[in-house]
Parts: C-alpha cells; structure tokens; sequence
C-alpha cells in the first residue's frame, strides 16, 4: 500500500499523534474489563447474574443524572484537567472493584464508575478536537475511533489467558490491568499542552451551568442521534438473538458477524469519515447513517423467512455490512455536528447533553429491541426501518434550525478566561 494510504491514519498534528496513543491505552484496558467483566463480577465479588443487572442497572441511572454537571465542570476548569480527573477516578474505581464482595459494595462502586464513564466520552470529544483544527477534527476522531476498535480487541485478547486460569486473582490481575491503564492515560494527558481544551469558566458552577441549558433545538438533535444509535444494540442483542429465534444460521457463525463489524469499522472509518469535509457534509452522513440502517432492519426482516442455513447467514451478513456502515455514517455525522453546533464557551455542557442521547439509548434499547420489534417478528423489523427512515428524513430540518440564530431563552453566553 502506499505511503499516503498510511498517513491517511495518522492525526496530523503531534498533539494528536499522541492523543491516539492515549486513546489505544485507554481502549486496551477498557478491552481487558470488557471480556472479563462478567466472570469477574460472579467468581469474584459473588455476585448472582440478577445481582449483576440490578447493580449495573441502578449505576446506569447515576451515569446519566451526573454526565451534564461533570460536563459543566469541565468547562469550569478545563476538559483536559477533567479528563485527567476523570481518569484517576474511573483507575481508582476498578482498583476499588478488586476489594468489594457483595450486590451493596459492587453497586456503590459501580455508581461512582458510572458517574465518570459516562463523563469521558464528550471530555474526549473535547481534547480531542483540542489537538486539531478545521476540517482535520473529524478526521482525527475517525482516527480514534479506529484506534480505540483495535484496542478492544488487543484487550480481549490480552485477557484470554488470564480467563483460561479459572482463579480469583488473575480475574483481579485484569482488573487492576485496566486501573493502571488509566493511570498511564492521565500521566500520559499530564504532557499535552492545549490551549483551547485548558480554557476555564470562573463564573458559573456546574449545577448553575446546568439549569441554564435551555437549547430546545441542541436537544433535538441529541434525541435524533440518540435513536441513530440504535445500531450499538441491535448488534449487541438484537442481531444474535434474532439470528438465534427466527432464522436457520448456525449459532457457531455469530462471531463471524461481530469479527466483520470490527474489521470494518477498522479499515474503513477513516475514508467514510471524508465525507463530513464537504460542506453540509456532516448532516449528509446522519442522513446516510438513518439510511444504512433503515436497509439493515429490511434484511432483517428478509432473513426470518424460510430458507437454508447458507441463505440465512447470507442476508444476515448483508444486514451487518449495512449496519456497520449506518454505525460509521452515524458516528462521523454525530461527531461533528455536536461540535459545530456547541458554543464555544460551553462545549463541556452541549456535549455532555449530547452524549445523553447515547446513554439513553443504552436504557431503552435492549428492552425496545427484545420486547417490542423481536417479539413483533418481521414486522416489528419493518416498523424499525420506517423508523430509521423517518429519522433521516429529520435530519434536514433539525440541522436547518441548528444553523440560525439561537433563540432569545438560551443560555447567555458566559465570561471565560484561559490558563
């Protein structure tokens, strides 16, 4: 491959160069959590599978009331000191994890790691489209993006040995793992010197900051992009169980599915992520993203119906091309509109409330996926499509109200100064 094809992967600045490498850390140790969460929580905190969604549960509910005051916060004293903050809380929760036993403790400790993942994501977005400028911001995220996909997998895989022992201690051994790599993130963070993502707002405190959010039309589009994101569900759970229930592909193929989505939101999200660069290009993703997946719930439908083995894996491989690509599209759209359309003196709280939409989709999803369009059958898949199809059919008219002028119950802007 050639040179460019390369350098098409790596942040353009060093800034964001090194931002990458953060992100690869973080994913690494969130990819090590992530495989081996669910053994851990029953062979080492004792834990019952009821008592795990209970505490899971309860901690979702805490992450999505604190995401809008920690975003303010971050406005208040900088969203790379927060993101620092924020990564020595979430090192400090999971080494916390390796000394509860019980539904009480794990449930407490899994609130206050709730409280800060959920903050990470939009003071990532934040630092992140620190380290670059114009055009090059989505960019950079696709990177990161990328980066954190393959640290995923670097993490599962990492894990797998330490699985294998069947021992409480290497179950903790992957566990602090994720602490300490959260740890080398924030020293890691401690490095960059970023001027925009260090500025600070010394007037309005967080819960302040909060109850004057008053952008209806911000609000809309969180919505919008919180349905777009559907996508995470339906692969997660929507896709193996309707695999499994309704059609004739062997359930040993379902990995196969999920290895395709990886490879390629890997290979592929950076050039998909070209497309924010024209102008109104970042509306035309969402538009496309409403679309890939409004054709991904079509093969859905298509795949319950009677047929071979072959057949059924066909359309349900067809269906995952689809949704990756609504997921890429989706991802590059959200992205930058939720950057463009944020005052610049309040990213911290626009991308806080951005992010809610994704946080409730992660609510409300499983239960809508499982209970209203599987147990609908193929129609419930029609009805999802018509769905999709109208979200991006919104697309238009929510970013068309994003471009005016803002309306007078706003919030004011607020006086900031930089450090």
């Amino acid at each position: 491959m050639s040179r460019s094809f390369w350098r098409a992967y790596v942040p353009a600045t060093p800034n964001g160069r090194a931002f990458a490498v953060i992100s690869l850390v973080n994913a690494i140790g969130t990819g090590l959590y992530l495989a081996a969460s669910a053994v851990f929580f029953v062979r080492s905190v004792g834990l019952t599978p009821a008592e795990v969604g209970t505490g899971l549960a309860v901690s979702g509910v805490v992450g999505f009331l604190t995401t809008v005051p920690i975003g303010a916060a971050g406005d208040r004293f900088g969203a790379r000191r927060t993101l620092i903050a924020l990564q020595v809380w979430r090192a400090s929760g999971f080494a916390l994890l390796c000394l509860v036993h019980g539904l009480l403790g794990f449930t407490l400790v899994s609130c206050a790691l709730a409280a800060a993942e959920a903050a990470t994501q939009p003071m990532t977005q934040a630092v992140a489209s620190a380290t670059v400028a114009g055009t090059d911001r989505t960019r950079t995220m696709a990177i990161i993006r990328t980066v954190r996909n393959a640290g995923f997998s670097v993490g599962a895989l990492l894990a797998a040995p330490l699985l294998t022992a069947d021992s409480v201690w290497p179950y903790r051994a992957i566990v602090l793992g994720t602490a300490a790599a959260f740890v080398l993130s924030a020293l890691m963070l401690t490095r960059l010197r970023l001027d925009g993502a260090d500025t600070v707002q010394r007037k309005v405190g967080p819960l302040d900051a909060v109850r004057r959010f008053r952008d209806w039309r911000y609000g809309l589009l969180t919505v919008l992009n919180g349905f777009l994101n559907l996508h995470v569900t339906i692969l997660s759970v929507g896709l193996p169980l309707w695999a499994l229930q309704a059609t004739e592909m062997p359930a040993g193929a379902l990995p196969f599915l999920v290895l395709v989505n990886t490879l390629l939101s890997i290979v592929l999200q950076v050039p998909v992520a070209r497309i924010a660069e024209r102008p109104q290009g970042a509306a035309r993703s969402l538009r496309l993203g409403g679309l890939a997946m409004t054709l991904c719930c079509a093969a859905l439908a298509v795949s319950g119906a009677p047929g071979s083995a072959w057949a059924a894996a066909a359309v349900l491989g067809v269906a995952c091309v689809l949704l990756t690509f609504g997921e890429m599209w989706q991802a590059t759209g959200g992205w930058e509109l939720s950057y463009e359309c944020a005052p610049e003196d309040q990213k911290g709280v626009y991308l806080s409330v951005f992010s809610l939409g994704g946080t409730g989709q992660r609510i409300v999803g499983p239960a809508l996926i499982t209970s209203v369009v599987i147990a609908g059958g193929p129609l419930g898949w029609v009805g999802l499509a018509a769905a999709f199809a109208l979200a991006a059919l919104l697309v238009t008219p929510v970013t068309r109200l994003l471009s005016t002028p803002p309306p007078a119950d706003v919030a004011a802007p607020v006086e900031r100064t930089a450090s």
